[in-house]
């Protein structure tokens, strides 16, 4: 019981959070699992009679690095509870510790993150995985709502979902360069958001899942692009077992560097088991030397972005291929369509054509 999850849910204002943990914690106790919640601490200080609103700069400063002291003392106990139980058990954060941040000036986080001898990589290392719910403030917007939260302030109005956007934004931006971020995208139907919500917590605790298929597309990029997260992405794949793809990424992010080792194993004919692990540089170029020799090492420019309350990534391919541009959205029902940018025209859908997966470019031909 040594390897207990942590895992964090978040997103912008009315992203489904409230519902999702419900049903988080019935499906997987349905399962076997014990699961156990920590709650949102900012709510917590805010019912409690402090409000970030405050014209008093000294107190906000305090509420602030005691959310952050809470939320890091609250994780630990969670966990060390989890810890005690005999059967199997995960953690789920009702928002993380990366979160605070996008709620104040960079210059105060990093004063409070040292006050509690700590920083932004460590913090993002504490959790399993991330999964960012979108606010239904983009592309939902007929399902936003202040009503479930009192404390709100990003109302049901023009103005209040553009705050609820650029809010969202910043949430995504302050857990980019974790190696397990997924990005929930908003539907037509809830259920649909909330089964990918289960899907992906599946694959944190390693339970073999259907196998889907990424909506992809051959295109070129008309205008331009809104703004969006960039990185920059090396892949290589390793020697495997049949049936088995190993692949090792580093992704850097304007000098924030990823190093993410991940196992995808083929159960059956419809079943798939993903592996992920963030591995050090000093282990990164020691698995290098079991890179398969049939395989050209992939490398490319990536730019992700929410269009729409959907999430979409778009690689610009540098080797071995070049004028090879991709565009990605997961998440997508199969009856659903696609959200297209006007930015953006497809050239092809390539969905499902394994001549365009990663693993077959790399191949020397």
């Amino acid at each position: 019981m040594n390897n207990i999850k942590r895992i964090v849910l978040t997103g912008g204002p009315c992203a489904g959070k409230t519902t999702a943990l419900v049903r988080i914690i019935e499906h997987f106790s349905n399962l076997g699992f014990k699961v156990f919640t920590v709650p949102e601490v900012p709510t917590m200080y805010s019912q409690g009679g402090w409000s970030y609103l405050t014209p008093n700069p000294k107190l906000y400063y305090e509420g602030e690095l005691a959310i952050l002291q809470t939320q890091l003392a609250l994780e630990d106990s969670f966990m060390r509870l989890a810890e005690t139980c005999t059967k199997p058990t995960f953690v789920v954060c009702d928002r993380g510790t990366m979160d605070i941040s996008a709620y104040i000036a960079p210059e105060m986080w990093q004063d409070i993150t040292a006050k509690c001898g700590t920083c932004s990589n460590q913090l993002r290392e504490r959790y399993d995985a991330v999964l960012h719910l979108v606010s239904a403030a983009d592309g939902a917007e007929q399902y936003y709502t202040v009503a479930t939260n009192a404390n709100r302030y990003e109302q049901a109005n023009e103005e209040g979902l553009q705050l609820a956007r650029d809010l969202d934004k910043k949430v995504n931006r302050a857990w980019t360069g974790h190696p397990h971020l997924r990005v929930i995208n908003n539907h037509d139907d809830f259920d649909t958001k909330i089964h990918r919500v289960l899907k992906e917590i599946s694959n944190v605790l390693e339970i073999p899942q259907p196998i889907e298929e990424v909506r992809t597309y051959i295109v070129e990029v008309t205008g331009q692009l809104p703004e969006c997260i960039e990185s920059e992405i090396t892949q290589t794949y390793l020697v495997a077992d049949p049936d088995c793809e190993v692949r090792l990424r580093r992704r850097d992010w304007g000098g924030e560097v990823v190093n993410v080792h991940k196992t995808k194993k083929r159960i059956s004919a419809t079943e798939v088991l993903e592996t992920e692990r963030q591995v050090s540089n000093a282990l990164y170029e020691s698995l290098l030397q079991q890179a398969d020799p049939y395989r050209f090492t992939i490398r490319k420019t990536r730019r992700s972005f929410i269009w729409k309350g959907q999430y979409f990534e778009i690689d610009f391919f540098h080797t071995p291929v070049s004028n090879l541009t991709i565009l990605e959205t997961k998440g997508v029902a199969e009856q659903e369509n696609v959200n297209f940018p006007p930015f953006i025209k497809v050239v092809k859908d390539i969905t499902g054509n394994k001549e365009y997966y990663n693993y077959n470019i790399a191949l020397r031909r």
